[in-house]
This record gives structure tokens, sequence and C-alpha cells, in this order.
């Protein structure tokens, strides 16, 4: 198993002609493995604003809880929707957990070795190609917005001027999607969240990750991006898979709406999907086809992962078994056969995973370098190798 996952590959899509100047954007994301900070906190809803604004939805130190104003005592189902107009708090599973008074002893010192390891990997995504640090970048398994704001202000970062797309979750533990994008290259024109509404074999919901959705101009074109967390293999593969499903149909009706809504706009879905390229719930139910030549106008979606999951590529162990979990997903526009065009398409995608992110010793040797171990920090970076996409196109002054 442990061969698997030190192996890595990068998927190319045509070489470079030395006479064009050529301009790159890597669109990449990481599941950061639980980046909390050291605060207890809790959810606050605040219904009378905008569904759309992150105040409607906050994280909140738990000692100025006394402080915020409600409406009622809230014991209904959670959804933006019911919870328009009113005032409540949402208390969260792991609100103590990470904590210098857990039993993971999480402090200051090691919130802030961690956000430095973070952001050396975030700088070297696709750096190689771009010389630049990625324009786009997702992230997953965060706490709340305040970790986003503290991970873009560490100094290898700092230096893009990072905005933020953000919006609470539902999810029980409080864990939530977010995406990043430097604001000299990309402009959103609209942000929202799709709640994907899943239930347990007793028709009770669950709650599980939001679909961030982030729509706009990289470097003057039209791009929507698609953040995905999809629902765990939790009660094993199979009993769990109706849920990946209907996270894919939630998906695809997002991309199927953004494509009818505005035509031509090229569509970028990425994200841990908890499933690997070929499973049902990627292949079948979202459609996302393995090889260029199956992409047409029913099937508008190509997995850049399937090649790599073929060739033996992982981003992470489950059950110490190999997976690709982690992928990114296109749509045709963004798939070229030339060598170069005028327009953004996909160069190179692949599975970041330098000696240093991989375990070099003992039990887990081979295994993404991961921060936690039970309750025990590791120092290492996360249980998952990042996931990378470099676009490029052919560069004219008059852009």
């Amino acid at each position: 198993m442990k061969k698997y996952l030190i192996i890595t590959a990068t998927l190319c899509f045509g070489m470079v002609f030395s006479q064009k100047q050529v301009q790159r954007a890597t669109v990449a994301f990481m599941n950061v493995e639980n980046l909390w900070d050291t605060v207890p906190s809790f959810d606050y809803i605040d219904g009378t604003k905008n569904r759309n604004n992150p105040a409607f939805h906050r994280s909140v130190p738990l000692d100025s809880i006394e402080l915020m104003e409600t409406t009622e005592d809230y014991r209904g189902p959670w959804s933006d929707e019911l919870l328009t107009g009113k005032k409540v708090i949402r208390k969260q599973v792991l609100a103590d957990d990470f904590t210098a008074n857990s039993a993971k002893n999480w402090d200051t010192q090691k919130y802030n070795d961690k956000m430095g390891k973070l952001a050396k990997v975030i700088s070297e995504l696709g750096r190689q190609h771009t010389n630049d640090n990625p324009a786009i970048m997702g992230l997953l398994e965060i706490e709340n917005r305040q970790v986003v704001q503290d991970l873009i202000s560490q100094p290898l970062l700092a230096k893009s001027d990072y905005g933020i797309v953000h919006f609470n979750s539902y999810d029980a533990r409080g864990v939530d999607n977010a995406i990043i994008y430097q604001k000299k290259r990309f402009r959103p024109t609209e942000t929202y969240k799709k709640e994907i509404k899943i239930f347990d074999d007793e028709g009770k919901r669950v709650y599980t990750r939001d679909i961030i959705v982030m729509k706009g101009l990289l470097d003057g074109e039209r791009i929507a991006v698609f953040m995905n967390h999809w629902p765990s293999r939790s009660g094993g593969e199979a009993r769990s898979l109706p849920r990946r499903i209907a996270a894919a149909a939630a998906l695809k009706e997002e991309m199927d709406k953004a494509s009818a809504e505005s035509p031509g706009i090229k569509l970028i879905a990425m994200g841990d999907f908890n499933d690997d390229p070929v499973s049902p719930s990627l292949r079948k139910h979202l459609g996302a086809v393995g090889e260029p030549s199956e992409l047409s106008d029913k099937s508008p979606y190509y997995n850049l992962m399937t090649k790599l999951y073929k060739a033996g590529v992982a981003s992470l162990a489950y059950r110490d078994a190999p997976n690709l979990f982690d992928q990114i997903i296109v749509s045709k526009n963004l798939y070229s056969p030339e060598k170069m065009t005028g327009t953004y398409s996909v160069y190179k995608a692949e599975i970041f995973a330098p000696s240093y992110l991989v375990n070099s010793q003992g039990q887990w040797k081979g295994y993404p370098y991961r921060s936690w171990d039970g309750d025990r920090y590791t120092g290492g970076y996360s249980d998952h190798f990042p996931a990378v996409s470099v676009l490029q196109r052919e560069y004219t002054a008059a852009r």
C-alpha cells in the first residue's frame, strides 16, 4: 500500500512554444486537517442580515454567549431559509476540543507552527510553472473565517493580498470550506453556498459541509469555482454512498445552472470527494469522464485526476488503503488539445507530494505527514496531499 502513496505524477496537456509569451494561473486546494484556533466558540445566526453576508452565520467566542441577542431557544432543523428573521445560537460539538485545556493541549505555539507549515505548502503549489502563489486556493477542514484570515496573513502569503470567500456551515463538528483568491487577478461577481441535504437511515437530517460557489473574472475570463467536501465514508463505503450521491446531484445542479445562465463560463469543481474518480458518485451521478475523448455536450465535465488514479497516485490513505479523494474536475471548455490557446485551458494537473509532506519513518512511512495522531500534535502538515492544476494561455499585452 505504502508504495502507492509516494508515487507522484503530473498530467501535462501540451508543451509550450518557446517563442510565445505565456500567462499561467495556479488553481489548487488542500484539506488542511482540522485547522482550528485556540478559542472555544459557538455559532451565532443573525437571520436579520442577508444570507450572503458572512455575518448572517458567524463564529463567536464562547465567553461572549451571554452578550448575544436571541429571539428564541431554537431547536428545529438548521437551514438559512428556516432561520431567516431569527437570532439564535448553535453550540458546536468541538467547542472545547482544540484548546489548551483539552486532551489535545492545543495552544498558540502549535497553532502558529501549523499556520507557518501550511503557508509554506500553499506558497509552493504550482510555483515552478508560475513563479507565484496560487491565484485561487481552496481550503477544507477550517473552523471559521478567522483561521483563514490568520493563514493569509502569514509572510509567505500576505504579499499576494488574498480575499476570502467563506460561509459557516451547519456541519455538526463546525467544519467549513473556504476559497482564497488574489485580488489583483480574480474579481468575484457572485459568491454563495449550496446546502447538501442528506438524511440518516431513519430519515433524520444529517448536516455536512456546504458547496462554496465563487463566480467571477480570472484575469478577465469568466470562471466559476465550486469548493466541495463531501460526506465521509463513516459506516462503510456502500452504506454511506447515497450521501455522496446526494452531494454529486447538488454539485451537478449548480454546475449545469452556471453554464445555462452564463454560456461559455469555465467551471472548476474541486475538493475532497471522499470517493475515488471511478466511484459511482463522480463517474455516474456527476458524470465526470476520465478521458478527453469522452467529452461531449451530454458529458461536459472532465476529471483531471482519473489518469493519475489509474497510474497509482494517491492523495491519502483511508483505512490503510490508498485513495485519490482529492480531485479537480473542469468543464470541457477548459480542456484543449492545442499546445497554446488565446484563452485559459489546463496545462498541468498533479497531486503535490514533495518529500517533506511524506512520512519518512515508523508505522506510517509513506503516508502523508499529518498534523494529528489521535490527540497528539505531530508537527506535520495534513493527512491529505494538495491537488493542483495550472491553467495557461497565450499572453498579449492588450489584455
